[in-house]
């Protein structure tokens, strides 16, 4: 893997720079608290006072709507409501992340195809405790400043697969042995895939980098707030047309992606695979995949299909995979989706047997 000369992409840091950094800093604690960290307070407490978060968003299973646009409108409407904050407080840090951060410093750290710069990334990720929908637009703006594919992945998947929160909620509501399953295969899913994505795109030397920076801060023209508004612009004409058509078509085909099943197929292989497929391509609000696989449980799902949507459903979606499929190469959007739902395979494949 190549190497990056520290030195070479690290000039002695403006005064305005660091302003425009603790500023960010400030930001991301100041909204994470708002929409993540007290809410979480609460639901924390709540978990381990009536061992539930909640309904499953999806209902009761035993009445599932049919294919229709009421059914579309109706889950849209649910999702929404539940992760509107988070969304608009994820396009704002991906915007601010275009302005804010300096490119020296985040290639520095983060524009490597090392190791080292996907653990760091997948590591900053865990206070974020976002949705894979809500942390995509992050991950879009840290691919525009050139951070490499596995860092900008591991920020990306870690937020949803390794959420703290989440797994605190799961071990009170599910079991110890959901959280140390969900926990092994999200470590591998969040370092060990992302770290290998770095394979199936374009490999940036030392002059490479030298090259983005110096472009990149060449090319820094008007004041703050103008690049902040045509920043967020972009992002906003892109993502929110996106995001709600995509959200739309997973309300309306929920009843194919989680059909009924009978007792014998419960915990059966089949139902593992068409549960991982399922699980991959569909999207839930941040810890939704709790009282999903808590209700599906109480009417006869097996260890198997639950151990496979425990890392599914969080990891990636249909829409968050359109929400970033201009930042990344193709093959790299196969490989991550195809890396989950593998993971979300053998993760059942275990759950047969210890869930």
């Amino acid at each position: 893997m190549a190497q990056v000369n520290s030195s070479a992409i690290s000039p002695q840091p403006h005064k305005k720079t660091v302003v425009f950094a603790i500023l960010f800093v400030l930001i991301t604690i100041i909204g994470l608290s708002y929409v993540k960290w007290y809410p979480y307070y609460h639901k924390t407490l709540l978990a381990m006072t009536t061992h539930s978060i909640g309904t499953s968003i999806l209902g009761d299973k035993a009445d599932l709507p049919s294919v229709s646009w009421d059914s579309a409108w109706s889950y849209a409407l649910t999702y929404f409501n539940a992760v509107w904050k988070a969304a608009v407080f994820g396009v704002i840090l991906g915007s601010l992340v275009q302005v804010l951060l300096p490119a020296n410093w985040l290639l520095k750290v983060l524009g490597k195809t090392s190791f080292g710069s996907t653990a760091v990334a997948g590591l900053a990720s865990l206070p974020g405790m976002m949705c894979t929908c809500c942390a995509a637009p992050i991950a879009v703006g840290l691919r525009k400043k050139n951070v490499s594919v596995g860092a900008s992945l591991a920020f990306w998947i870690g937020n949803p697969t390794l959420n703290p929160a989440t797994l605190i909620f799961m071990t009170f509501v599910l079991s110890w042995k959901f959280t140390a399953l969900r926990l092994v295969f999200g470590i591998i899913l969040t370092f060990g895939v992302s770290y290998l994505a770095n394979r199936f795109a374009p490999q940036a030397n030392s002059a490479d980098l030298e090259k983005m920076i110096e472009k990149t801060e060449t090319g820094i023209k008007g004041s703050f707030v103008s690049r902040w508004m045509k920043s967020i612009g972009n992002m906003i004409l892109y993502i929110v047309p996106t995001y709600i058509l995509a959200v739309l078509l997973m309300g309306a085909v929920r009843v194919w992606l989680f059909p009924q099943l009978s007792d014998a197929a419960a915990n059966s292989l089949i139902a593992v695979i068409g549960f991982a497929i399922a699980g991959m391509l569909f999207v839930i609000p941040t810890a939704a995949e709790i009282p999903i696989i808590q209700t599906f449980m109480s009417f006869g799902l097996g260890g198997g299909p639950a151990g496979a949507l425990l890392l599914a459903l969080p990891s990636v979606s249909l829409p968050s995979l359109l929400l970033v499929a201009k930042s990344y190469p193709k093959k790299v959007l196969f490989f991550v989706a195809g890396s989950v739902v593998v993971l979300s395979i053998l993760s059942g494949l275990v759950g047969m047997y210890l869930l």
